[in-house]
């Protein structure tokens, strides 16, 4: 085609309509812009120190000539944490990263420069929520010493960083809480700087529940002695209230039980009653638990103190590059770590570190039963309780009320409307008591007036209107404080206990089990071999059997039959009586 067709028929094409619509033949002109991106932003580049950090070997030789080792994982993370401490990148990454353990040689080229982009925010202050990985990878960092200056500024930046992305992911409280501590510990560090943690606060609620039932309760009596069986009336708690210890046992009670008294109608109109029936049945419950189980009330509760092994920084890539000297470090005086040869063991309560809903139970049934007495308004639904607990809970709260309505403060009214004929009177009777000499000499008949005369206020009821004289109404001291129309519904507990129900009685109510009734007999006839069968034939623990047994025979005599001595489980000496005539009725 000759030179001339081309041009004719490239002529015609532009000549067309369609043509100058089209985006291959627009107008528009292009200009020298700049590069957005870049070398180093681009994502198929890799900077050098990451092909450095690759090439570790998990495969270490001996500089010695000796035989080589494999790395752990944990020690591979540490070795490429160190070079890679102080590098910065600048490629975000928008992906995912999800990992178990995550660490270095888990993630991809990508996903490191990412970390590592992110890693820079953080370190300027900027905590961007990204994978939970990225989180945990970086307080791995810290735990092992990673762009840390000393132990306090690690510690620092791993409280930091907690408060910071538990905002995003609060599943990490679980893990950084533990570690936090651990971090502290491991290096020594004040026990003041976790004086704020939940555990350091839920141990010193237990150390106070210990101080109380170790040094309120009531001393224990010498098995060998028959027990002294406690007056209905007589208060647990020394009168008049202790207000701060009462305030602390209070605060302790409401940090580990499931009900909250805090949280009560009753506290804010009724604090102080409240406060002080909630303490003092708790002094009563530990009585009763150290005569009535194995253990006290806080090991039943909480679990026993103990040491065990404790492995540092678990669930967490950590390694130490030399091996942690001799110590023992106090966390607080039932807290205490212990390393010896490299080894870690832990003396702590080991048992439940949540609220305990038994005692979450004792203090619901403090508030409903106080309630009917102070609050009959308000009441609370009555849940099922043991009897032993609804009658120490009673006798408490007859004790208090009793106490407090005998020392409220004396009522004193003065009639002031009267200061005035008082007045006058004296004048009178100042005049009569003067010689005549006095009165040649002008000495003022003129009384001295002390008190202000107020007229026109109205007598006040009871006193009387003659010259001279003021009224002062008082209560009678020998007229009994306590009367069943002050405490409502309350008043039957303030009349002498009934008669304990006939052993014929109690069994129209009260059934004991095979295995109850072969326990009862066995400790009656001090065989120790037919009590332990009774025990395995129950199914349960022998705490929980006598609990039973107590619960069902508490009709009988209106107390617990079964306490637990030095020997064991035995039947109170003033009770064997009525429970030889129940087995015999049976």
């Amino acid at each position: 085609m000759a030179d001339q067709d081309v041009k004719m028929l490239i002529e015609r094409i532009m000549a067309e309509a369609r043509t100058h619509q089209s985006a291959r033949f627009s107008n528009e002109i292009y200009a020298d812009e700049p590069i957005l991106k870049t070398g180093r932003q681009m994502q198929n580049f890799l900077p050098d120190q990451y092909r450095k950090m690759r090439e570790i070997s998990r495969w270490q030789d001996d500089p010695k000539g000796g035989a080589g080792r494999w790395l752990s994982e944990a020690e591979l993370f540490y070795r490429q944490g160190l070079l890679m401490a102080d590098f910065e990148d600048d490629c975000p990454y928008n992906g995912t990263f999800k990992s178990y353990f995550p660490t270095y040689n888990a993630m991809s080229d990508r996903q490191l420069r990412g970390y590592f982009t992110w890693r820079a925010q953080v370190r300027r202050g900027t905590v961007e929520e990204t994978s939970t990985s990225f989180a945990f990878l970086y307080l791995y960092e810290l735990i092992c010493g990673i762009g840390v200056d000393d132990p306090l500024d690690g510690f620092s930046k791993i409280k930091a960083f907690w408060n910071a992305y538990r905002a995003f992911e609060p599943g990490i409280d679980r893990f950084a809480r533990v570690w936090l501590q651990d971090y502290a510990v491991f290096h020594g560090l004040d026990p003041k700087l976790l004086r704020d943690s939940k555990t350091v606060m839920f141990d010193n609620a237990l150390i106070e529940l210990r101080r109380a039932a170790r040094d309120l309760a009531p001393a224990p009596t010498p098995s060998d002695l028959a027990p002294a069986r406690r007056k209905t009336s007589e208060p647990t708690l020394p009168l008049p209230p202790d207000e701060a210890g009462e305030e602390r046992l209070m605060a302790a009670i409401n940090a580990l039980s499931t009900y909250n008294l805090d949280n009560s109608r009753l506290d804010r109109s009724h604090h102080r009653d409240l406060r002080h029936v909630a303490c003092a049945v708790y002094v009563r419950m530990a009585r009763y638990y150290d005569t009535h189980r194995k253990t006290g009330i806080v090991a039943s509760l909480f679990g026993e103190e103990t040491a065990m092994p404790y492995t540092m920084f678990a669930s967490a890539v950590f390694f130490a590059p030399e091996r942690h000297e001799d110590c023992e470090y106090r966390l607080d005086p039932i807290h205490i770590y212990r390393c010896h040869n490299g080894f870690w063991e832990c003396m702590r309560i080991h048992g439940s570190r949540q609220k305990s809903s038994k005692l979450g139970e004792m203090m619901r049934a403090c508030d409903q039963r106080l309630r009917l007495a102070l609050a009959p308004a308000h009441p609370l639904k009555e849940e099922k309780v043991p009897k032993y607990l609804a009658k120490i809970i009673d006798d408490e709260i007859v004790a208090w009320l009793s106490w407090d309505a005998a020392h409220q403060p004396v009522k004193i009214d003065i009639d002031l409307s009267q200061l005035g004929h008082i007045r006058s009177a004296a004048a009178q009777t100042r005049e009569a008591l003067l010689i005549d000499e006095e009165r040649e000499d002008g000495t003022p008949v003129e009384a001295e007036a002390t008190l202000i005369e107020q007229p026109g206020r109205e007598s006040a009821p009871g006193m009387t209107a003659e010259p001279g004289e003021m009224t002062i109404q008082q209560d009678e001291p020998d007229k009994p404080t306590v009367s069943a129309e002050e405490f409502g519904v309350m008043a039957p507990l303030l009349v002498s206990a009934p008669a304990p129900v006939t052993p014929a009685s109690a069994e129209a109510t009260n059934k004991l089990a095979p295995a109850e009734d072969a326990f009862l007999r066995a400790l009656l006839e001090q065989n120790t071999a037919q009590a332990t069968s009774a025990v395995e034939r129950s199914g349960q623990s022998e705490d929980m059997l006598v609990d039973s047994i107590n619960e069902t025979l508490f009709d009988l005599v209106g107390d617990t039959v079964i306490e637990f001595g030095a020997a064991g489980p035995q039947i109170i000496e003033d009770y064997e009586a009525d429970v030889r005539g129940y087995l015999d009725h049976e």
